[in-house]
């Protein structure tokens, strides 16, 4: 079935430029019909895609979200029977609303028997602030109506006004993914599938823990001393100490000493510490597990919460096994258990991270649409933990 995707945008934000670099490396190969509907540049954009020999379909007697919404559906029809498209990607007036558009689309592929794609916006990051206040109507509903925000002109802007027009979007828009990350420095294919895929960096990773979570439980039924997320502790070489009572949570003062070889990323305990999770059996332990002498067991969502954070603020490999070791403090930040992300940094790489307890791995890695962090654990303390990481 043929895919309708919007790529919409204010005036002179980059939807051109966008489509080419989506037609050139993400869907050579793939049949694609675009449809253009842009007031006053009819035909110039459109000689630039014909060269590529992607099929072109002008509307220039008006917006398809408007009056022609009749036409539109016609113009559907005739380009789904002339050429077979796998995909239309709908390029719609720069002044349009895109909630409009997506209504047109909707009620034209009821009956042209086409599925609705993404919806993405391409946004001039420089002019934000000054669009948003001016053309708010216009400009905020295509904010509020994406999937994806693709921003452009980041390359040479400021981190600080960065994180603001980020800020500002997200005051519209909570749940839309917003990249950040200078087009140059990201396939044409990994842009698609940004705004393609469904779900958010944090409830991948949460999903993949509650899966090793549970996985594990299942097979500690039999184990009545022991607390429901015990497969989450540090593995000590404690042979000779009575532990039957603890949680196994893996939670620990910070009275001993770290040593931090960095070069493995890798934290050695000293192995004299108590346990923060000292309990009688039947009460529960500090992170909210029964133990299991009451049969109770716990699924991962009543116990564990995450945090997820995405930011285009600059890293070094420092600063990030500086947060992760911090991070180790549970008075502090509550009982980290997990954390994995993919931050910026000077350099071209960016830097990549894994965190549990008692072990860090931070290695370079390739550029994302923008940062992304996600922690898991049991009584998070997300503001702390936000100012630890973001400050």
């Amino acid at each position: 079935m043929t895919q309708i995707d919007v790529i919409s945008g204010f005036l002179g934000a980059g939807k051109t430029t966008l489509i080419k670099k989506l037609l050139a490396e993400a869907l050579k190969g793939t049949k694609v019909v675009l449809i253009e509907n842009e007031f006053g540049e009819i035909g110039v954009d459109g000689g630039f895609l014909k060269d590529a020999g992607i099929e072109i379909k002008e509307m220039n007697q008006g917006c398809i979200c408007c009056s022609l919404v009749g036409d539109f559906r016609t113009s559907l029809a005739e380009v789904i029977e002339k050429y077979a498209p796998e995909r239309i990607l709908i390029e719609p007036s720069g002044v349009g609303k895109l909630s409009d558009v997506q209504r047109a689309v909707i009620e034209a592929s009821e009956s042209a028997g086409v599925k609705p794609g993404s919806s993405v916006a391409v946004v001039d990051a420089s002019k934000c602030k000054i669009y948003m206040k001016n053309f708010g109507e216009f400009f905020i509903d295509q904010i509020e109506h994406a999937g994806t925000i693709i921003l452009s002109r980041t390359q040479n802007m400021d981190e600080a006004k960065l994180e603001k027009v980020v800020e500002m979007i997200r005051e519209h828009n909570k749940d839309a993914k917003i990249v950040t990350t200078p087009w140059d420095e990201l396939t044409g294919k990994y842009i698609l599938e940004t705004f393609e895929s469904v779900s958010s960096f944090e409830e991948e990773l949460m999903a993949e823990f509650k899966e090793e979570h549970e996985h594990h439980h299942h097979h500690d039924d039999d184990d009545d001393d022991e607390c429901c997320c015990h497969d989450h502790h540090h593995h000590h070489d404690d042979d000779d100490d009575d532990d039957d009572d603890e949680c196994g949570c893996g939670h620990h003062h910070h009275d001993h000493d770290h040593e931090h070889e960095h070069e493995h990323h890798h934290h050695d305990h000293d192995h004299e510490h108590e346990h923060h999770h000292d309990h009688d059996h039947g009460e529960e332990c500090s992170c909210g597990c029964h133990d299991h002498d009451h049969h109770h067991h716990h699924h991962a969502d009543e116990v564990f919460t995450s945090i997820g954070m995405e930011t285009a603020k600059k890293f070094s490999r420092e600063s990030v096994e500086a947060f992760l070791t911090a991070l180790e403090d549970d008075d502090k930040y509550g009982y980290v258990l997990r954390a994995k992300g993919m931050v910026p940094s000077e350099g071209a790489e960016w830097v990549y991270f894994d965190y549990t307890p008692g072990e860090i791995n931070v290695r370079p890695g390739a550029p994302e649409y923008t940062g992304k962090i996600c922690v898991i654990g049991s009584e998070l303390k997300e503001d702390a933990i936000k100012e630890l990481i973001l400050k």
